[in-house]
């Protein structure tokens, strides 16, 4: 009678979580699959064109660009955030003054709404950089926009990725440590040899996530840019937003989406893959 009780529980608090996930993620990724493949401008009729929209991607020098563009921040953003984040928790993890009043005060950029900081951050490089070095603004530049962006999506994800170098750096034994030094290890030895290879599981976490997230950034260049000057900075998120929702482009926009996500689950296996091998490896 307890285990029919305790299994009647267990379904009724599970049935409204599918049907939620079921109707806010799993249909939405079903109807845009299905749009993909027709001529759909987000109101009205469509026809079905079958897989012109994916033949028409590979010939279109907009769609392109984003992707390279996507692709250089992204790569850029996840080196930049993981060498930051590293030295910071390693920082952090040391015998200093006021430790636990430094981590509370560096995640306070984490919890701030990411449109709020991109507008701030608007107008720190469109009138106060400006002011103080007497140039323009880089947001105006389109090669050197996407450096703004990176540095904003940055001095945002910083500290998520901190918090979880830390939790790596405190399951590192301190006899592990004390058995190093007697051999000498001691500075970027230490690091290198000790440290390093036993939280290696936590840097692959976050070169993973950080990856994924910053190919699907979206609010910064929504805050700083939108997508320009001249298309310069356009994601793949925001032109899919922009073109899909606003442009008419909704059933080719689709096939656009479902494109990028099977490339982010293609980039996140192969990285998985690829630095657990390296886990055994060290």
């Amino acid at each position: 009678m307890g285990s029919t009780s305790k299994k009647r529980t267990f379904l009724i608090m599970l049935i409204p979580i599918l049907v939620l996930f079921f109707c806010f993620n799993t249909l939405p990724l079903i109807r845009g699959l299905i749009y993909s493949f027709t001529n759909f401008r987000g109101f009205g009729g469509y026809d079905w064109v079958g897989l012109r929209n994916y033949v028409d991607l590979l010939g279109d020098a907009r769609v392109g660009n984003s992707y390279l563009f996507t692709f250089k921040l992204a790569l850029a953003a996840t080196l930049l955030v993981n060498v930051a984040s590293l030295v910071m928790a390693l920082a952090l993890d040391s015998k200093i003054k006021f430790k636990s009043a430094l981590r509370g005060l560096y995640f306070i950029p984490n919890i701030l709404g990411a449109l709020v900081v991109g507008y701030i951050f608007n107008y720190f490089f469109t009138y106060i950089v400006p002011f103080l070095t007497n140039t323009t603004s880089i947001l105006a530049d389109a090669r050197h926009a996407w450096i703004a962006i990176v540095i904003v999506c940055a001095w945002q994800s910083i500290a998520m990725n901190t918090i979880i170098y830390i939790s790596g750096l405190q399951t590192v034994p301190e006899d592990v440590y004390e058995a190093g030094s007697l051999d000498g290890a001691t500075g970027w030895n230490k690091f290198r040899y000790i440290t390093f290879p036993l939280i290696m599981p936590f840097f692959t976490i976050n070169m993973v996530l950080c990856m994924k997230n910053f190919m699907m950034v979206f609010d910064q260049i929504m805050a700083l840019t939108q997508g320009g000057p001249a298309q310069s900075t356009e994601s793949i998120s925001f032109l899919i937003y922009n073109n899909g929702m606003a442009g008419g482009q909704f059933g080719f926009q689709s096939a656009n989406a479902v494109v990028f996500f099977i490339l982010i689950v293609t980039i996140s296996v192969l990285q998985m893959r690829f630095l657990s091998s390296r886990e055994e490896q060290l």
